[in-house]
């Protein structure tokens, strides 16, 4: 379901499912999970999560585009591939600017919560 949510003044549209106890929430290539019962954030971010060089799958799904290939270049925040999960569409994106090292996944490949999809280098930083 979308949901619109207000957050310092400004309103969000994300993505949330309820899934047993686990809420899950999707926002900006990010997804987050909460312990519905205790209103706990269950997890750390993932699918890109912090600083990471490694985009991890948020949730089980179905891989269904590509958008990078080996040895090419990536912007932070530039979308590199989209699950599909829980009838929804996420986006996964960048966290950092660098190079597409591996590629762990096809289009078609059922993923787990947690598989490594794409692992980047890091650009290297100008002295």
């Amino acid at each position: 379901m979308d949901l619109k949510l207000k957050i310092d003044g400004s309103d969000h549209l994300v993505q949330a499912q309820l899934i047993g106890t686990t809420l899950w929430v999707h926002s900006k290539g990010r997804t987050f999970t909460v312990d519905a019962t205790s209103g706990r954030r269950a997890r750390r971010k993932t699918g890109g999560a912090g600083t990471s060089d490694v985009i991890l799958a948020p949730m089980p799904g179905k891989v269904i585009k590509i958008f990078s290939k080996i040895g090419d270049p990536v912007k932070a925040g530039q979308a590199v591939l989209v699950m599909e999960a829980m009838k929804m569409e996420y986006t996964l994106k960048s966290d950092l600017d660098g190079i597409i090292d591996v590629i762990s996944c096809a289009v078609g490949d059922q993923v787990t919560l947690g598989k490594h999809l794409v692992k980047l280098m890091p650009a290297a930083k100008e002295s």
